[in-house]
This record gives C-alpha cells, sequence and structure tokens, in this order.
C-alpha cells in the first residue's frame, strides 16, 4: 500500500541553547522550581487539563511526574533529576534549580564550552573534597547514640514541604513517630548481612495528623473479621502460629481463556473441579496446623468458610504492596500455584490480635523478632495526606542512607553559600600549573569559578519567597535572611539573630555583605572556618549522600546540555 503522505525529512536544530525558545523554556522551568523550594516554597496545582485528579504539591517527584516537557533540551535534564530522586528521593529541588543555574550562567560566558566542562570538572572535585575532608565547616556528623541530630534530620524534611499542612505541634509528633519507626526497622542483632527492614504506610484520611501511630509488626485490613468476638487461633507445639501466603488467586476462575482452550469431558464442570481443587489445599493447610492464610488476590467463599470451621483465620484480598513485608516477617515464601504447596513455603508468627482505628479493623502481626513496622498515616485531607506520605517516605529514605554514610550538611542555604565561599577562596591560590594541565588562562577560570558561585547562591536565594534580602559573612560563609521591610543599618546584628541553619549568631562580628545577584560576592579573605555548635542549635540539616549526589548530577547534566551541537527530530 502506498504512502498517503510523503515522508518529512527530520528536523536538524543547531546550537539549540542559543534558540530563544529552549531559553525561555529554560528560564520557565527554573521560575517554576525556584518558587516552589523551601518551607515557604510556593504550592503548584498541576491537572491535565480534560479531567482527572488534581495534584498540589511543591515535591520535586510530584513537579516533574506531572509536568508535561516537550523540549528535549529539558527533558534530558527532568529525566537527570528524576533519576537521582529515585535513588535517593531528596535534593530534587535543589539538583533541578543548581542545573539551571549552571547552564544559565555557563551559556552567558564568553568560553568555549569545552573549556567550562573542564574547569567546572575542576571545580566539583575540589567541593568533592572539601566536603569529604574533615576540616569542612558545613558538614556534621551524625551520632545514632542520641537522636538530636537525627531529630533536626527528619524535621526538616517534614518542614520543608508546606503542602502538608502541619503546624509545630504536628511536625514535633511526626518526627516522633517516623523516627521510632525507624528505629524498628533496624536489626537488634549485629549480623554480618544484616538488612534494614521496612516501615509500611496505612492511609487514613479525614483525621487529625496527631491520631497517627506506629505499631511493630504488620497490619492487615481485614473488615471482615468480628470484633465482638475474641480472637482463637491455631497453634503449633511450640506456640508458634504457622503461615501460609498465596500470591496466586483462590477464587475458583484460574482459568483465562485469552491464555487459549482446553478439552474438558462431558459431564465435567471446570468450576466444580477448581473448587475441589482450592478444598483440597485446604484440607493440607488444615492437617499442616496452618493458623493464618493470607491471599494476595480474592479466595473462594466456600474456602474462606472451610478454613474457618477448622480454626485457621483467612484473609483475601491484601493486595501486593504488603506481600514482600509479610514474607520478610513471618519468613513465608509466597505460593504461586495450588497446585503445588510445599511444607517449606510456610512462616511464623509470635501473636495475632486485632487493632481498631478509626472505621477500620486490622489483624495485627507480631513476629518474634521484627524489622517491619506499620505507621497509621492520618491527614485531613486527601491532597495534605498524599504529600505527607511523600514527606515522610522521603524521611525513612534518608535515614537508610544516613546510616550507611552517618554525616549531613547544613540547610537553611548555608552550605550553598559556604561552598561558594570556599571555592572563591581556593580559586584565587591556586598554582599556575593547574591552568597549565587544564589548558586554560587564569582569567577563563575565574570566569567559569564565579558562574559556578553564582549557581550555588542562586539556590539559597531560592530560598527567600518574600523579598527577604539575604547576606553572607566574611567568618563562616553562612546565609542569613533579613526580614522583609528592615531598614538598611550598618549594624546588621540588630536585624538578624541565627543564620538559615542555626548554628551560628549574631554576638560576634562576622562582617556580614549582601548576597548578591550576577556580580557575586566580595571574595572572602580567607577559607571559611568551622563554627563550633552543639547539634541542638541546629534549624535546619540536609542529607549527605543525597546533596553531594546532587550536586553531582546537577554539573554532569549541565555539561552534557552545554555539550549539545545538534538537535535532530523525526517530524513523521
Amino acid at each position: 500500500m502506498s504512502r498517503l503522505e510523503a515522508k518529512k525529512p527530520p528536523l536538524f536544530i543547531s546550537e539549540p541553547l542559543t534558540g530563544d525558545a529552549v531559553s525561555q523554556s529554560l528560564s520557565l522551568l527554573s521560575g517554576i522550581l525556584k518558587s516552589s523550594y523551601g518551607p515557604a516554597g510556593r504550592l503548584k496545582q498541576l491537572h491535565n487539563g480534560v479531567g482527572g485528579c488534581v495534584c498540589t504539591t511543591s515535591q520535586s517527584s510530584a513537579l516533574l511526574g506531572h509536568l508535561s516537557v516537550s523540549q528535549p533540551v529539558l527533558r534530558v535534564l527532568t529525566a537527570s533529576v528524576q533519576s537521582h530522586v529515585s535513588r535517593f528521593s531528596d535534593c530534587g529541588l535543589f539538583t533541578a534549580i543548581l542545573c539551571c543555574g549552571f547552564i544559565e550562567n555557563f551559556k552567558s560566558l564568553n568560553v568555549a564550552p569545552f573549556t567550562v566542562i573542564k574547569i567546572s570538572k575542576h571545580l566539583l572535585s575540589l567541593c568533592m573534597d572539601h566536603l569529604k575532608s574533615e576540616a569542612c565547616g558545613c558538614r556534621v556528623s551524625v551520632d545514632f547514640s542520641s537522636v538530636e541530630t537525627l531529630v533536626c534530620l527528619v524535621r526538616s524534611i517534614l518542614t520543608s514541604k508546606p503542602a502538608c499542612m502541619l503546624n509545630k505541634t504536628e511536625v514535633d509528633h511526626l518526627t516522633s513517630l517516623v523516627l521510632k519507626a525507624f528505629l524498628f526497622t533496624v536489626p537488634c542483632h549485629g549480623e554480618t548481612n544484616a538488612f534494614l527492614g521496612k516501615c509500611v504506610i496505612i492511609p487514613v484520611k479525614g483525621r487529625r495528623v496527631v491520631d497517627s501511630t506506629v505499631f511493630p509488626g504488620l497490619l492487615i485490613e481485614a473488615p471482615e473479621i468480628p470484633l465482638g468476638k475474641p480472637l482463637v487461633v491455631k497453634r503449633t507445639g511450640s506456640n508458634l502460629i504457622k503461615v501460609a501466603l498465596f500470591s496466586v488467586s483462590m477464587s475458583g476462575d484460574g482459568f483465562n481463556p485469552e491464555e487459549g482452550t482446553i478439552a474438558v469431558h462431558h459431564g465435567i464442570s471446570l468450576e466444580v473441579s477448581e473448587l475441589n481443587q482450592l478444598l483440597s489445599v485446604g484440607k493440607q493447610l488444615v492437617e499442616d496446623e496452618v493458623g493464618l492464610v493470607v491471599c494476595q488476590k480474592v479466595m473462594h467463599p466456600s474456602l474462606k468458610q472451610y478454613l474457618r470451621e477448622n480454626g485457621v483465620i483467612a484473609v483475601d484480598r491484601a493486595g501486593l504492596s504488603v506481600m514482600e513485608p509479610l514474607g520478610r516477617l513471618t519468613g513465608s515464601q509466597p505460593v504461586a500455584s495450588i497446585h503445588s504447596l510445599s511444607p517449606g513455603c510456610y512462616g511464623s508468627l509470635k501473636d495475632l490480635c486485632i487493632e481498631s482505628f478509626a472505621s477500620k479493623h486490622f489483624l495485627h502481626l507480631i513476629p518474634e523478632d521484627t524489622v517491619i513496622c506499620s505507621l497509621i498515616l492520618c491527614n485531613r485531607s486527601e491532597t495534605a495526606w498524599d504529600e505527607l506520605k511523600r514527606v515522610c517516605e522521603t524521611a525513612e529514605h534518608v535515614l537508610q542512607l544516613t546510616v550507611k554514610e552517618p554525616l549531613a550538611l547544613l540547610g537553611g542555604g548555608c552550605t550553598e553559600t559556604h561552598l561558594a565561599s570556599y571555592l572563591r577562596y581556593k580559586s584565587s591560590s591556586l598554582p599556575a600549573s593547574t591552568f597549565k594541565d587544564l589548558d586554560c588562562s587564569q582569567s577563563q577560570y575565574q570566569l567559569v569559578a564565579d558562574g559556578f558561585c553564582r549557581s550555588l547562591e542562586s539556590v539559597a536565594r531560592s530560598l527567600s519567597h518574600e523579598g527577604e534580602e539575604i547576606l553572607t559573612d566574611m567568618v563562616y560563609g553562612h546565609c542569613w535572611f533579613v526580614p522583609p521591610g528592615s531598614p538598611c543599618v550598618s549594624k546588621w546584628p540588630d536585624l538578624v539573630s541565627k543564620c538559615g541553619c542555626g548554628m551560628n549568631d549574631n554576638t560576634e562580628d562576622l562582617s556580614w555583605r549582601f548576597l548578591q545577584g550576577q556580580n557575586g560576592s566580595p571574595v572572602i579573605q580567607g577559607c571559611p572556618k568551622e563554627p563550633s555548635a552543639k547539634a541542638a542549635d541546629l534549624l535546619a540539616l540536609d542529607c549527605f549522600a543525597a546533596k553531594c549526589s546532587g550536586l553531582q548530577v546537577a554539573l554532569e547534566t549541565a555539561n552534557l546540555i552545554l555539550d549539545l551541537s545538534y538537535i535532530i527530530e523525526d517530524q513523521n
């Protein structure tokens, strides 16, 4: 058959970053991300324009997941940030804003992209070496024998997303719950191949946040189990409850016509045959002294009745999300076929009881030694609950990352301004051999370094949404916010009390200067000092692993985009 329309040649776009369309799209995306950043960030409402759910958020995973990006350059940027968030859960907005800053600042320089990339990689190595050194002034060690630093880390995550709509009491309550839930997932015994457990979040919408609570073990919703009667559970000789998990449907309609046809002898009923097979499985479960059967899918009513008549508790429609933690909790192997049931697939529980919360009834599965817990998470509205769930999952992941690398970075913009101050100091005293190795002049290096520092400082400036003036001090290189409408005075201590992270106060003369825009901050004469403060003084902390990765991803993505010479689009 001949084509109805002639095939079009591909569209070649040379030097895409010089075009107005890409610059405008990048500027728009950067503005959206910057206005969403931090505890005072503005919320965004996202919907598809033809109905469906509406998402109200300021979180990068939700923002980038709902945004429709058509520009190929921006698709590269958003894909990189989403990949980072999928691995670390945190610092998505930081990564995206910093990447936009690098692109905007570097492309305006009169320096060849190849040279910019080489110099920026050297600057990144200086940053990473500084962050990993003991002398780094924006790094905090996390002591797991005390909860102070952990509390600050979790509280910083909870307060960074205004769509959760939390007040101070609710933040304190959730901080305590998230930490408690995390500690439940840490193995009690120091094994060689120990693994962290999992916190299962159970939604309860329309209730107060302070009603949220956490249980060790696993809660499975079981509306069919009556509350009035005592729960009688069959136990083995060792006083444990034997558990069987089924990932296969036990509804009796196992035959799927789409899989092909089967021959059935005259007078044979498929339904009766399936039910007999199910009842045969039920008989074996009873003979094997199983006390609890959980099915991921639907269970035939006759099978449920048979099991209950024989003292076995049966729960169906458990769902895929609980199967993995349920397997870890009980040691059971999910059975994938009703035609094969081996004794080795069973697990065990220490106890089983009924819990009631709001209008929901749960079976509470209590193991002997658990690394699984259940967080009943409440919020007043569905929108606020969705955001809160994402934030709690982020907090759990950040704590897991912090166990592997017990460090944190100062929040509130102080890490960014401190790194900018450090790079300005370091780049002003490099030996001539560095420029020779990079095959660049000192002036080119300084231009790129200044663009790198302005990009870092633009992230700190993004925390200001009410017109606050932002200062940086000449001693520690930290970030300070002046309330909007304050008079311009020579004595800054009268207007600022603490820096963004809370580590420094106004008791000493720190020689504050405005954190300027495109002109950058004045060069600090010496290397920024390491402040001495207690963890209890801190107001904001960031995940060390996530922020270090975000810094690397932001620069690598920006360099990739800066190196683009052509975009080739298929027009068919």
